[in-house]
């Protein structure tokens, strides 16, 4: 569960219980009080209070829950879903992006290639990371174990988790686009089963890149859109603090993308966000990756590229714009 320090400004509701519950947890039994009953009592208090908030989250609201410091990120999922894995670096051509990670594992039996990007959580991981922001290098990395996986037959799950991909010069220098670019093509392209999941923030080309899957599955709260609220105003109105109205007009809510058939299941989260139950979101996560590859199971290669190419080709036909 998260602590006090970092709830969210519209969760302020429950803070004063947070805060209650936390010096409970550290008190001895007194004379006259039952510290387990008040403590029980105090958790039905704040799982009511969290039902209530997050029933009625605004598409801002849900984009700062996707965001959140302690929201469990490609590694955390990796920990818990997959089994012996191994984690394969380099591009082959100029270096190691730590934005994007990828490698071989085990889930339930299976054998994958896991692909996801990295935010990382400390200081110093966030740095290493890039804060999730990959270079060319990072896409084209993605696009070598996809043919990878595509010649041993091995399904790929991508894991898609960034505020989109890095803007620095040297990235453009190397071709970030054509890099982003090849990257939506090859995910059209591998005949092996393909599966994408948002599992926090889905910001611009960034995150398509790794998602022209066959089943695309987002968790409740997270967020995904070719630009993020922010860009978005600062290009409509050259001014960030509209980033509310534009997350408003973007629709990148699950619950949105589903009904424009964008993307193809929601996972649901625990009450109060995937940070607060990251080993249950774990485990709800690594269900619908078994049950979603256990559908595609018995399709051939080409079968596979012919329905995901019909998959993209007729998304906007769901759109009421």
């Amino acid at each position: 569960m998260t602590g006090v320090d970092n709830l969210l400004e519209f969760e302020e509701p429950v803070m004063a219980l947070e805060s209650k519950l936390e010096e409970l947890r550290h008190l001895d039994d007194g004379e006259g009080v039952n510290i387990i009953e008040e403590i029980a009592r105090l958790q039905g208090k704040i799982e009511r209070q969290l039902k209530s908030i997050y029933a009625k989250l605004t598409p801002w609201q849900k984009v700062q829950v996707a965001r959140h410091p302690q929201r469990p990120h490609f590694l955390d999922y990796m920990s818990s879903i997959a089994d012996d894995f191994v984690v394969l670096g380099g591009d082959r051509s100029f270096a190691d992006d730590k934005a994007i990670l990828g490698g071989i594992g085990s889930l339930q039996g299976r054998s994958c290639v896991f692909i996801g990007m990295e935010k990382g959580k400390t200081v110093n991981t966030r740095l290493k990371h890039n804060f999730g922001m990959a270079r060319p290098e990072g896409y084209r990395k993605a696009i070598r174990l996809m043919r990878m996986a595509e010649q041993f037959f091995l399904p790929v799950v991508t894991l898609i988790d960034t505020p989109g991909a890095y803007p620095g010069v040297g990235a453009e220098e190397r071709g970030q686009a054509e890099a982003i670019a090849r990257a939506v093509s090859t995910g059209l392209e591998i005949r092996t089963p393909f599966i994408a999941v948002i599992i926090g923030e889905g910001g611009s080309g960034g995150a398509i890149a790794l998602a022209s899957a066959d089943r695309v599955l987002m968790l409740s709260n997270a967020v995904y859109s070719l630009i993020s609220p922010e860009g978005c105003a600062t290009i409509l109105w050259r001014d960030t603090s509209r980033a509310i109205q534009a997350a408003e007009s973007l629709r990148l809510t699950a619950q949105d993308l589903i009904a424009l058939q964008i993307v193809d299941r929601i996972v649901e989260e625990p009450l109060g966000g995937a940070h607060r139950k990251p080993d249950a979101m774990a485990e709800s996560l690594k269900r619908a990756l078994v049950e979603e590859l256990e559908k595609l199971d018995g399709n051939e290669g080409h079968e596979l590229v012919a329905r995901r190419h019909e998959k993209y080709l007729t998304i906007g036909e769901a759109a009421h714009l």
